[in-house]
C-alpha cells in the first residue's frame, strides 16, 4: 500500500525532537490530511489543494531523515498557505510562495532548536528559497549528513574522476569532468552522456572479480 494516513502519535517518529508541537499546530490550523509515502524517485513531497470532499492534502516521503522530513513538510505547507492567501493564480514557486515559506522557516527557527549548521543553511535560504531543497546544494549536503549510511553509498562529488558508479536502476556510469554545476558522466553500456548533480546519491561500483 503506497500511502498511509498519519496519526498524531505516529507523526512524532518522523520529526526531530521539539518540532512536534509546531507541526501539529499547522496541521490542525489548516486541517491538513497528511500521508507518509514510500520513497519516490522524482519528488520528496507533494501538496494538493482542497476539492469537494477533500481537505488540503500533503504527502511526504517516509524514508527521509527527521530534518529532511521537516524541511520538506514546511515546503509543502508553504504551498498550502500560498493557496489560502492567493488562490491558484500565482506561480508555484513565485514571490508569493517564497514569502510564505520564509514566514514558516522564520517561525521554525525561532521555536525549534536545530543543529547549528542546519540553522545556518536555513537562514541562508531565507534570502531566496529554491523550488526544492534538492536545488539548494549546500542545504542538501547538510541534510544528507543525518541520513542512515548505506553500504557503498555516497554523493557523486565524493568519487574520483573516472571512477565507476551505479544508480538506483542498476545502470553503471563513469564519472567525468565537471561542467559548471554538473558532472558529465558516461553510461558504461551505451556510451550515452548524462549530466548529474554533485549531490546525486550513487553507489561505488565493485566488479565481480573484486567482490569475489
Amino acid at each position: 500500500m503506497p500511502k498511509k494516513e498519519v496519526s498524531v502519535l505516529y507523526l512524532s517518529r518522523y520529526l526531530p525532537a521539539g518540532a512536534e508541537s509546531l507541526v501539529l499546530h499547522y496541521l490542525e490550523q489548516y486541517r491538513v490530511h497528511l500521508t507518509i509515502t514510500q520513497k519516490r524517485q522524482t519528488l520528496l513531497g507533494d501538496y494538493r489543494h482542497p476539492i469537494p470532499g477533500h481537505s488540503h492534502r500533503i504527502s511526504v516521503n517516509g524514508n527521509l531523515n527527521p530534518y529532511a522530513f521537516l524541511v520538506t513538510l514546511l515546503h509543502e505547507l508553504a504551498h498550502l498557505v500560498t493557496f489560502e492567501k492567493y488562490g491558484a493564480r500565482v506561480a508555484a514557486h513565485g514571490t508569493e510562495w517564497k514569502q510564505c515559506y520564509g514566514v514558516l522557516l522564520t517561525e521554525l527557527l525561532s521555536q525549534v532548536q536545530l543543529p547549528d549548521e542546519l540553522q545556518t543553511e536555513l537562514r541562508r535560504s531565507l534570502k531566496n528559497p529554491a523550488a526544492s531543497s534538492c536545488a539548494e546544494e549546500s542545504l542538501m549536503r547538510v541534510l544528507k549528513k543525518y541520513d542512515h549510511p548505506t553500504p557503498g553509498g555516497c554523493l557523486l562529488e565524493q568519487l574520483q574522476h573516472g571512477e565507476r558508479f551505479t544508480i538506483s536502476d542498476g545502470r553503471i556510469f563513469v564519472k567525468g569532468e565537471k561542467l559548471r554545476k554538473r558532472y558529465k558522466c558516461l553510461d558504461a553500456n551505451t556510451g550515452a552522456v548524462y549530466l548529474f548533480s554533485p549531490i546525486y546519491e550513487v553507489e561505488r561500483w565493485v566488479s565481480k572479480e573484486s567482490a569475489s
